[in-house]
């Protein structure tokens, strides 16, 4: 089959992307990997790869288009593929004869699924109308070249519900009460965290690291630090490093942090893939290359995806601590404030030290509190006692 080049998501509430400009041409030999086209967000330009070996075929965007996120914009063909492979015809049915009106219902739903199949739709539309037994063909697509995009299902959809509660989706009778805990789910789903934790720790180990890199020459960050830390606490507490998929929550098996980073149209979230495996060194180079190239634009889809988990920091802006917004689909975030000294008890005595203040934000669907808690009480203790992680 071919495969599909599709808008991809690059960033944080991404919607669509701007297509700058075509770096192969239509029935050009591309090879996988091999950049295609060059493509423009509020936040970052990248080149756009292909996905397999092959032609390029069927460029449905021209230069200067902006296209949602999902939408597929051309495909690589293999040997002997045309473009029409991605619409094939339903296999021929079995030779038993059903009965007159069996025939004419699998007529009906053979013709609905190749309209379906020939509609221009976003992948995301085309699953969202499959899981409603939604036809596409009769939905007016609103993306570009006349593309249905998801908010054109849900446009649909909320037509259907406003014309009578119980209206049947998924084979299911559909109220007003169902149609409520959809729009709670939405809502709880954009204004995501749901769980606050707050933590205050000595940093005293943190500040004597970083005091050494300085004396070796080496600049090691706060939030190096942290990355490398965290990253132990999640192969720890499993159940913190997980994602949203397929409507369920998932447990990763790599340990990917991202980290925000502050750039001129925004925020960005660059991805260290591998924390867990990593010396303290090579995450500080990683994470340096990173935020080089978020704050001079070239960020590259791989680096911006896959992320399990994320830290923000904005100790240097002078901030004590806050609670920072979960980046879907992971369900968890953490907030670094900056490191200060402040009177603390140590044996019942007034003491100096530095401390930090950390804030955990967690999607409370996928995750209680207590075990939110565990997590930070584990990352605590690896910050006050690194045990050689970041020696």
């Amino acid at each position: 089959m071919p495969t599909q080049v599709i808008m991809p998501a690059l960033g944080m509430a991404q919607d669509t992307g701007r297509v700058l400009r075509w770096l192969r041409r239509e029935g050009d030999l591309v090879a996988k990997g091999e950049p295609l086209l060059e493509v423009e967000t509020d936040k970052v330009t990248v080149e756009i790869e292909s996905p397999a070996d092959g032609t390029l075929a069927s460029v449905r965007a021209a230069e200067g288009d902006v296209i949602p996120v999902g939408t597929d914009i051309a495909v690589v063909l293999g040997p002997g593929e045309t473009a029409d492979d991605l619409w094939q015809e339903p296999a021929v049915p079995p030779p038993h004869s059903p009965p007159a009106g069996a025939r004419e219902a699998g007529r009906d739903s053979a013709t609905r699924a190749v309209g379906d199949a020939r509609r221009l739709a976003s992948p995301k539309a085309r699953r969202l109308a499959q899981e409603h037994r939604l036809a596409l063909a009769s939905l007016s697509g609103t993306g570009p070249r006349g593309t249905i995009v998801a908010a054109d299902v849900d446009a649909a959809l909320a037509a259907t519900a406003a014309g009578g509660a119980g209206s049947p989706v998924g084979g299911r009778a559909r109220g007003r009460v169902w149609d409520l805990m959809a729009e709670r789910v939405t809502a709880s789903w954009q204004t995501a965290p749901h769980f606050f934790l707050m933590r205050e720790v000595n940093a005293t180990a943190l500040e004597s690291r970083r005091a050494l890199g300085r004396e070796r020459g080496s600049f090691v960050t706060a939030t190096d630090l942290l990355l490398k830390l965290c990253g132990a606490a999640l192969r720890e507490h499993s159940d913190i490093n997980a994602c949203w998929r397929n409507g369920g929550v998932v447990r990763e098996d790599e340990v990917n942090i991202g980290i925000a980073v502050a750039v001129e149209e925004g925020l960005v979230v660059p991805v260290v893939r591998g924390v867990d495996r990593l010396e303290l060194d090579a995450v500080a180079a990683r994470r340096a290359e990173l935020v080089a190239a978020a704050r001079e634009g070239r960020l590259r889809p791989a680096d911006v995806n896959g992320g399990t988990f994320t830290i923000s920091n904005l100790g240097m802006y002078g901030v004590d601590g806050f609670f920072a917004i979960v980046n879907p689909p992971q369900i968890a975030i953490l907030a670094a404030g900056r490191i200060s000294e402040r009177v603390v008890a140590v044996d019942g005595v007034p003491a100096v030290r530095p401390t930090l203040v950390l804030g955990l934000s967690f999607d409370h669907r996928a995750v209680d509190g207590a075990r939110g808690a565990e997590f930070l009480e584990g990352l605590a203790r690896l910050i006050e006692d690194p045990a050689g992680l970041v020696a």
